[in-house]
């Protein structure tokens, strides 16, 4: 049996006469930076979210890199954040000569534990990160709760959860600055890298913006020192058509995560727990099983590809050695990261699929 870990080529071909029109368009009119696609998008992202700003940008890299430097973050300074996540989360702090000050995760959820927050504040911190990984998002209440009393901004980086709801209200619309990612993997995935930045507050807009296209506050000249980091007009159109059929997909990633949980219950395998105050669109469907590599390897062996996110936290990464972490400092990342393991997961799995996925799994776990 033939089985994508993640089918895009389906996705393309379920919408192939839309993007090609819409890129078309842009290809025809030549207009490959901003213009009418890109404000359409934004528009659109803004109405979907229910955030007053959405700003298109390079990458979901990007956009955590923006939101800290709207916020004046700089050498010195100490960011809270997780060590359980894809490297940019802290990449970017680290980029900008600030500190990474790592809290532990939450066993059930693998986001970051909110009641080991407060403990790592000192007077240098300047913003908490909290991650909604795997499409569900962080407990931003009490995340933002510690936050205000702290006098602090925090950065959702929702670049897994786009789509996903926490108590009534979307991810990316959640916190002081809401960072996504539309890396073709994610659940509204573009053609290219890109990402968007959203906020409700009109001066870190306006500066996000200037920020994005080289600190310009119109052309030639600068008020601040910025990147490049500009949202093509091609991956607008292609990213303006799949917003329009995305409540579709999120339905479906849902109906297959819960299929997944159903069909694995009782098994030796560690299903995602979902909160019952939250929704989580799987931009990953990830397992804990023990001796995952022997696991990794039979399913690979029968078609069933596999993937590990993530295999080792960022406090022990060599880019990290500077921090001085050991094994052992943040012991709940570390377990997880030695089990987790990441099934097939993309609307357009079938029922069939699923099937024969859960049985190879259930046989070698």
């Amino acid at each position: 049996m033939k089985i994508n870990f993640i089918d895009l080529q389906a996705q393309y071909q379920a919408y192939k006469e839309e993007i090609d029109r819409e890129v078309g368009e842009v290809m025809a009119s030549a207009q490959f930076i901003g213009g009418p696609k890109l404000q359409k998008l934004e528009s659109d992202l803004a109405a979907y979210t229910g955030a007053a700003h959405a700003i298109g940008c390079s990458s979901g890299t990007d956009a955590l890199l923006l939101a800290l430097m709207a916020l004046d973050i700089k050498a010195g300074d100490e960011v809270i954040t997780t060590p359980f996540t894809f490297i940019a989360t802290a990449e970017v702090i680290a980029f900008l000569g600030a500190k990474a000050v790592f809290v532990d995760i939450d066993e059930t959820t693998y986001n970051i534990d909110a009641a080991l927050i407060e403990d790592a504040i000192t007077e240098r911190t300047k913003a908490i990160i909290p991650v909604s990984l795997y499409g569900q998002c962080a407990d931003m209440d009490a995340v933002n709760a510690i936050a205000a009393k702290h006098g602090l901004p925090v950065i959702e980086d929702a670049c897994q959860s786009f789509g996903a709801e926490y108590k009534g209200k979307k991810s990316c619309n959640l916190s002081t600055i809401g960072c996504t990612s539309f890396f073709p993997s994610k659940p509204l995935g573009a053609y290219g890298d890109g990402g968007a930045v959203f906020t409700n507050d009109d001066a870190l807009a306006e500066k996000i913006r200037m920020l994005l296209n080289h600190g310009q506050n119109e052309r030639y000249k600068h008020r601040y020192i910025g990147i490049n980091g500009r949202l093509d007009a091609i991956q607008a159109a292609v990213l303006n058509v799949k917003l329009a059929h995305f409540d579709g997909e999120v339905e479906a990633r849902m109906r297959i995560g819960a299929a997944y949980s159903e069909k694995l219950a009782g098994s030796n395998v560690v299903t995602p727990a979902v909160m019952e105050d939250r929704t989580s669109v799987y931009a990953q469907y990830s397992v804990r099983v023990k001796n995952r590599e022997a696991v990794a390897a039979a399913l690979n062996a029968k078609g069933v590809p596999t993937a590990v996110h993530y295999p080792m936290p960022l406090h022990l990464q060599e880019a990290f050695a500077s921090l001085g972490h050991k094994a052992g400092d943040f012991p709940v990342s570390e377990r997880v990261s030695e089990e987790i393991m990441s099934l097939p997961m993309s609307p357009y799995l079938t029922a069939e699929q699923q099937d024969f996925i859960v049985k190879a799994l259930e046989e070698n776990a």
